[in-house]
């Protein structure tokens, strides 16, 4: 019976003095890609669709947007960032989870907004792909014209 003598992990006083993590949530928009970012404090690690940053932007210039948000409130090991990402192309992906961080960074400091807003990390890029038109080639190409 030492299943009774022994206290259950929920009673521990290590248990009761942990406090659950406190996440942050952030929603970022580009193109057709939509990243739903969830900031923790923690030491600085980026996951994205549970895959380090670092190996699944391959182009140096999307982990730099990534991070930018980061570098320019100087918080680059204060938030662990989860991020989950669906659509379009890896730099509209990037481009989605810097928005998120973004802001999820101001519902945590209020304050960084000014320091985002100045960088153009809180502006959602409206640009989309224009569609195709019927009678078309595509979105602007026309068929070759052709007088005889």
């Amino acid at each position: 019976m030492p299943a009774q003598t022994e206290q259950s992990a929920k009673d521990s006083p290590d248990a009761q003095t942990k406090k659950p993590k406190q996440y942050t949530w952030g929603l970022g928009r580009r193109k057709t890609a939509v990243a739903r970012v969830r900031i923790a404090p923690g030491q600085g690690n980026i996951q994205i669709n549970r895959r380090d940053v670092d190996t699944y932007f391959t182009e140096e210039q999307d982990r730099n947007a990534v991070r930018a948000p980061l570098v320019a409130t100087n918080c680059q090991t204060h938030f662990d960032i989860w991020a989950n990402v669906r659509g379009g192309g890896p730099t509209g992906q990037a481009g989605a989870v810097l928005l998120g961080i973004s802001r999820a960074l101001i519902k945590v400091e209020p304050e960084f907004e000014s320091i985002l807003r100045a960088g153009g990390y809180l502006t959602r890029d409206p640009r989309m792909v224009e569609r195709k038109k019927y009678g078309q080639k595509g979105a602007r190409k026309r068929f070759q014209f052709s007088k005889r």
